[in-house]
């Protein structure tokens, strides 16, 4: 049986370069390797790469391994590394030139807590965001890397605790039991994008089905609610099969679950994310209603 193994063995570790040399005979070349942790070098899953120029990313897998093409544009590009929890990082990439078997060390961010006390205050449950339960037509979908994200704002500005629990409205077409990550953010980005992490650890969830409300429960991370509101987001990390295929765009094939939208906000409050482009803000709208993520969150009301 051993002896069967080890031939396998070599060929799948032949396979990359035989891939890379195929790709450079053909005039396409490519970066490849692995995104870790610098102290202890344990594989970072789901950190996102994207050349600065060229406006391409990819993600890792969830053992830290990725691959991508390499810049065609600048003569040099910026690869940039991005990890939840975890100091951003660029590295120097040429154009023309295969990079294989890439180790990046990311350092660790360490996020200090703030002791929040509650004194002779009544705590209550405060509902942000979707209050609807019948999703409007259409739906959100991505791919690997990209986000969707919702601001729950606090329109009658409650003065507000942690953060106790964020829900989506997940579709019953597609795969709505693929697996997806949680994102927090406070709005202080570029014209009040979603920018700094509130959520600092790998929360990543599956609805068990879809066509209705999937709650996750973050109590547990002690997450402070800014006074104004925070951005909630979904983000795509693992695609699933080809599963529908639009009749306008036969080339277009989402991935993953699906989002439903909400039309009752009169404001735009969701921002899109894609890899190497960043972050952009939705402006469909119908009947004087804007497109929006469904999406909602529990928090801590404070009365004195």
């Amino acid at each position: 049986m051993l002896k069967r193994l080890l031939p396998l063995l070599a060929f799948a570790l032949f396979l990359p370069a035989l891939s890379f040399a195929q790709d450079q005979a053909a005039g396409q070349f490519r970066i490849s390797g692995r995104v870790v942790d610098k102290e202890t070098k344990e594989p970072i899953p789901f950190a996102s790469l994207g050349l600065k120029e060229e406006q391409t990313g990819a993600l890792t897998n969830e053992f830290g391994f990725f691959q991508m093409a390499a810049p065609e544009k600048a003569q040099q590009d910026s690869l940039i590394i991005l990890a939840l929890g975890y100091y951003r990082k660029a590295v120097a990439i040429k154009r023309g030139v295969n990079v294989p078997d890439m180790i990046v060390e990311m350092p660790r961010r360490v996020v200090e807590l703030a002791n929040v006390t509650v004194k002779g205050a009544k705590v209550k449950d405060l509902s942000l965001g979707s209050r609807n339960n019948t999703p409007g037509e259409g739906m959100i979908q991505g791919m690997p890397g990209s986000q969707y994200a919702f601001f729950v704002k606090n329109d009658k500005n409650k003065k507000l605790g942690n953060v106790r629990s964020v829900s989506f409205y997940i579709g019953e077409n597609g795969f709505p039991r693929e697996p997806f990550r949680v994102r927090i953010y406070r709005a202080d980005g570029n014209y009040n994008s979603p920018n700094s992490d509130l959520l600092t650890e790998n929360v990543v969830v599956s609805a068990p089905k879809g066509g209705e409300w999937y709650t996750i429960d973050l109590t547990t991370y002690n997450i402070e609610a800014p006074t104004e509101g925070f951005f909630v987001a979904m983000e795509w990390i693992v695609s699933g099969d080809k599963f529908y295929t639009t009749n306008f765009m036969d080339t277009y094939t989402p991935y993953g679950q699906i989002l439903r939208p909400t039309f009752e906000f009169k404001e735009s409050r969701t921002w899109s994310y894609t890899m190497g482009k960043g972050w952009s803000l939705l402006t469909l709208a119908s009947n004087g209603q804007r497109y929006n993520a469904m999406i909602r969150a529990e928090v801590d009301m404070l009365k004195d």
